[in-house]
Protein backbone atom coordinates (compact mmCIF):
# COMPACT_ATOMS: atom_id res chain seq x y z
CA UNK A 1 0.00 0.00 0.00
CA UNK A 2 1.32 3.37 -1.42
CA UNK A 3 1.05 6.05 1.58
CA UNK A 4 2.00 9.00 -1.30
CA UNK A 5 -1.22 10.82 -2.96
CA UNK A 6 -1.87 10.83 -6.18
CA UNK A 7 -1.76 13.92 -8.12
CA UNK A 8 -4.16 12.51 -10.89
CA UNK A 9 -7.02 12.13 -8.31
CA UNK A 10 -10.35 13.81 -8.80
CA UNK A 11 -12.00 14.24 -5.30
CA UNK A 12 -15.58 15.57 -5.36
CA UNK A 13 -17.38 17.12 -1.84
CA UNK A 14 -21.49 17.84 -3.02
CA UNK A 15 -23.70 19.85 -1.65
CA UNK A 16 -24.27 18.30 1.58
CA UNK A 17 -20.92 18.47 2.82
CA UNK A 18 -20.54 20.96 5.83
CA UNK A 19 -16.90 21.33 6.80
CA UNK A 20 -14.90 23.56 9.54
CA UNK A 21 -11.14 23.81 9.56
CA UNK A 22 -8.39 23.20 6.88
CA UNK A 23 -9.36 21.55 3.93
CA UNK A 24 -6.08 20.01 2.05
CA UNK A 25 -5.86 17.94 -0.67
CA UNK A 26 -4.14 16.28 -4.09
CA UNK A 27 -4.85 16.42 -7.69
CA UNK A 28 -8.40 18.10 -8.70
CA UNK A 29 -11.72 18.73 -5.92
CA UNK A 30 -15.22 19.78 -7.20
CA UNK A 31 -15.93 21.36 -3.80
CA UNK A 32 -20.07 22.50 -3.71
CA UNK A 33 -20.28 22.15 -0.14
CA UNK A 34 -19.87 25.21 2.80
CA UNK A 35 -16.65 25.22 4.33
CA UNK A 36 -15.75 27.31 7.26
CA UNK A 37 -12.07 27.68 7.21
CA UNK A 38 -8.98 27.37 4.70
CA UNK A 39 -8.20 25.82 1.70
CA UNK A 40 -4.69 24.60 0.86
CA UNK A 41 -3.10 23.12 -2.01
CA UNK A 42 -0.96 22.52 -5.10
CA UNK A 43 -3.92 21.42 -7.31
CA UNK A 44 -7.22 22.17 -8.94
CA UNK A 45 -9.92 23.57 -6.91
CA UNK A 46 -12.97 23.87 -8.84
CA UNK A 47 -15.68 25.52 -6.14
CA UNK A 48 -19.31 24.62 -7.70
CA UNK A 49 -22.39 26.68 -7.64
CA UNK A 50 -23.72 25.81 -4.01
CA UNK A 51 -20.43 25.93 -2.86
CA UNK A 52 -19.95 28.73 -0.13
CA UNK A 53 -16.26 29.11 1.54
CA UNK A 54 -15.70 31.42 4.45
CA UNK A 55 -11.81 31.71 4.53
CA UNK A 56 -8.46 31.93 2.45
CA UNK A 57 -8.06 29.95 -0.35
CA UNK A 58 -3.55 29.19 -1.45
CA UNK A 59 -4.14 26.65 -4.34
CA UNK A 60 -2.41 25.97 -7.83
CA UNK A 61 -5.65 27.48 -9.55
CA UNK A 62 -9.26 27.72 -9.16
CA UNK A 63 -12.54 27.97 -10.65
CA UNK A 64 -15.49 30.15 -8.56
CA UNK A 65 -18.81 29.87 -9.27
CA UNK A 66 -19.81 30.28 -6.07
CA UNK A 67 -19.52 32.36 -2.88
CA UNK A 68 -16.22 33.00 -1.13
CA UNK A 69 -15.33 35.31 1.41
CA UNK A 70 -11.51 35.58 2.03
CA UNK A 71 -8.37 36.08 0.44
CA UNK A 72 -7.65 33.64 -3.02
CA UNK A 73 -3.77 33.18 -4.07
CA UNK A 74 -3.21 30.56 -6.48
CA UNK A 75 -0.06 30.04 -8.50
CA UNK A 76 -0.75 29.49 -12.20
CA UNK A 77 -4.72 31.12 -12.18
CA UNK A 78 -7.66 32.22 -11.08
CA UNK A 79 -11.06 32.02 -12.65
CA UNK A 80 -13.80 33.49 -11.40
CA UNK A 81 -17.61 32.40 -13.56
CA UNK A 82 -20.83 34.35 -14.07
CA UNK A 83 -23.01 34.81 -10.81
CA UNK A 84 -20.05 33.88 -8.56
CA UNK A 85 -19.85 36.45 -5.55
CA UNK A 86 -16.03 36.95 -4.24
CA UNK A 87 -15.71 39.31 -1.04
CA UNK A 88 -11.35 39.19 -0.44
CA UNK A 89 -8.72 40.13 -2.53
CA UNK A 90 -6.83 38.01 -5.39
CA UNK A 91 -4.04 37.35 -6.31
CA UNK A 92 -2.41 34.86 -9.19
CA UNK A 93 -0.04 34.93 -12.47
CA UNK A 94 -3.54 34.77 -14.93
CA UNK A 95 -7.18 35.98 -13.84
CA UNK A 96 -10.32 35.96 -16.14
CA UNK A 97 -13.60 37.22 -14.33
CA UNK A 98 -16.89 36.90 -16.58
CA UNK A 99 -19.15 39.69 -16.74
CA UNK A 100 -22.10 39.28 -14.24
CA UNK A 101 -19.50 38.45 -10.93
CA UNK A 102 -19.76 40.04 -7.85
CA UNK A 103 -16.12 40.87 -6.59
CA UNK A 104 -15.21 43.25 -3.93
CA UNK A 105 -11.56 43.75 -3.00
CA UNK A 106 -8.16 43.93 -4.46
CA UNK A 107 -6.52 41.79 -7.31
CA UNK A 108 -2.98 41.62 -8.36
CA UNK A 109 -1.71 39.72 -11.31
CA UNK A 110 1.23 39.60 -12.46
CA UNK A 111 2.24 36.42 -14.98
CA UNK A 112 5.92 37.19 -14.67
CA UNK A 113 6.18 36.59 -10.69
CA UNK A 114 7.27 33.03 -9.92
CA UNK A 115 5.96 33.20 -6.66
CA UNK A 116 2.19 34.04 -6.17
CA UNK A 117 2.52 33.24 -1.74
CA UNK A 118 3.48 36.43 -0.60
CA UNK A 119 1.42 38.62 0.98
CA UNK A 120 -0.85 41.28 -0.63
CA UNK A 121 0.24 44.48 0.87
CA UNK A 122 -1.65 46.19 3.51
CA UNK A 123 -4.36 49.03 1.92
CA UNK A 124 -2.83 52.12 1.38
CA UNK A 125 0.99 50.96 1.35
CA UNK A 126 0.83 52.35 -2.16
CA UNK A 127 3.78 54.95 -2.60
CA UNK A 128 1.67 57.59 -4.25
CA UNK A 129 2.16 60.79 -2.85
CA UNK A 130 -0.18 63.46 -3.25
CA UNK A 131 0.28 66.55 -5.84
CA UNK A 132 1.57 69.82 -3.94
CA UNK A 133 0.18 73.23 -5.03
CA UNK A 134 2.24 75.73 -4.30
CA UNK A 135 0.60 79.70 -4.41
CA UNK A 136 3.26 82.04 -5.57
CA UNK A 137 3.73 84.74 -3.03
CA UNK A 138 3.43 88.29 -4.68
CA UNK A 139 6.65 90.78 -5.02
CA UNK A 140 7.55 93.40 -2.31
Amino acid sequence: MSTTPNVNSKNVLNSDVELNGTLKFAGDLTFDGKLDGEINSDGVLNLGDNAVVRGNLAVGSVIVRGKVNGNITAREKIEVKAKAELFGDIRAPKLVIEEGVAFVGKCEVNPNKVSATAPLPPRGAESAKPAEHVIPQPRK
